[in-house]
């Protein structure tokens, strides 16, 4: 028998061609290393050198607005008791002038008076609420909780600038220091929105 012969079962095994890729998948040279897979983002994972990942603390900024949007939450909510309790206390101050004097323009004026100073102590407890949502809603909140905080923040300094001017006017301190926190109050929180730090933190991807 020679070793050549195909149907010798001592023989060597003939050679078999190296095997094709698969239908349907590139070729690459040897050497290459092979490539990602197709749909696959090319990226690393957070902490290696090279790869931009997206901020997973919150920015000092933004903190600060956050802890801002707190305290003018408490002087809001602190405002609207007072303002509902001095309703209530002038208009039973009306009242009882109406028992004495009967009904007259002093009691009318009285009534008059607590309806507005309710309606804004209502103002302001709506808007503590307002300013504690917003502040909860940082950690997972987009791109409207920033925009709304943005304005809030402007709309707070164009109040304390009116704050400002009528203290100028009446030349109290007491009124210029409160202008000036609500003026600091307001600007810091608008410029926290502003910063591209606080874009790229509404931005951010939420898992």
């Amino acid at each position: 028998m020679s070793f050549g012969d195909p149907n010798n079962p001592y023989g060597q095994p003939p050679q078999q061609p190296p095997a094709a890729p698969g239908y349907g998948y590139p070729q690459q040279p040897p050497g290459v290393p092979p490539q990602q897979g197709y749909g696959y983002p090319q990226q690393g994972y957070p902490g290696y050198a090279g790869v931009n990942t997206m901020p997973q603390t919150m920015p000092g900024l933004m903190t600060t607005a956050r802890v801002l949007l707190y305290i003018v939450a408490a002087v809001q909510a602190i405002g609207g008791i007072l303002m509902v309790l001095g309703a209530a206390a002038v208009n039973d101050a009306s009242n009882s002038g109406e028992d004495t004097f009967g009904r007259n323009g002093f009691s009318d004026l009285g009534h008059a008076s607590a309806g507005i100073i309710v309606v804004i102590g209502v103002i302001f407890l709506g808007l503590t609420a307002l300013s504690i949502t917003l502040g909860v809603k940082f950690g997972r909140g987009g791109q409207g909780i920033r925009i709304t905080t943005m304005i809030y923040g402007i709309l707070g300094a164009l109040f304390g600038v009116l704050i400002l001017i009528s203290a100028a006017s009446a030349s109290s301190s007491a009124a210029f220091v409160w202008a000036l926190l609500w003026i600091g109050f307001g600007g810091i929180m608008a410029a926290a929105m502003i910063a591209p730090s606080g874009a790229a933190w509404f931005s951010r991807p939420r898992y």
